[in-house]
């Protein structure tokens, strides 16, 4: 079953970012460089936080606008990155609706959530959940 990372109860963000530290972690990077989510402040603790994640799109608008093929859609929703493929123009981190195409400046390509769940399991508040979600057959076949 294909799954997604989703926001569960986004009022117990308390704005820690150990997410986001677990998410560069796992690509053996310290600091928040590499992470492919996001916490930002809503106006701090009186207006909360905001956390920003792939929501595995069933018709990811990233991959619609990639010209190489770098995003391929993925059963269940959201995308894998083919690197090699990928040119590097940006179009992907422009078109997503949620801002949660973040980018690698380095090597000049998408960081793109491999819907790991990692993530989730550093929250100390539960926020974060990996969900198994139902794949859609793709129609070609």
């Amino acid at each position: 079953m294909a799954k997604r990372l989703s926001v569960v109860d986004p009022d117990r963000c308390v704005g820690c970012q150990e997410c986001m530290f677990a998410c560069a972690r796992r690509l053996g990077q310290g600091g928040l460089e590499g992470s492919c989510i996001g916490v930002h402040s809503n106006g701090g603790f009186e207006r909360g936080f905001v956390v920003i994640v792939c929501r595995a799109c069933a018709e990811p608008p990233c991959a619609t606008v990639c010209p190489t093929d770098a995003l391929v859609p993925r059963p269940g929703g959201g995308v894998k990155l083919d690197a090699d493929l990928c040119i590097g123009c940006g179009n992907c981190a422009r078109a997503c609706p949620f801002g949660a195409v973040y980018w690698d400046e380095a090597q000049n390509k998408p960081q793109i959530c491999v819907y790991c769940g990692y993530c989730a399991r550093y929250c100390p508040y539960d926020v974060l959940a990996l969900e198994e979600i139902q794949e859609v057959p793709d129609a070609a076949q």
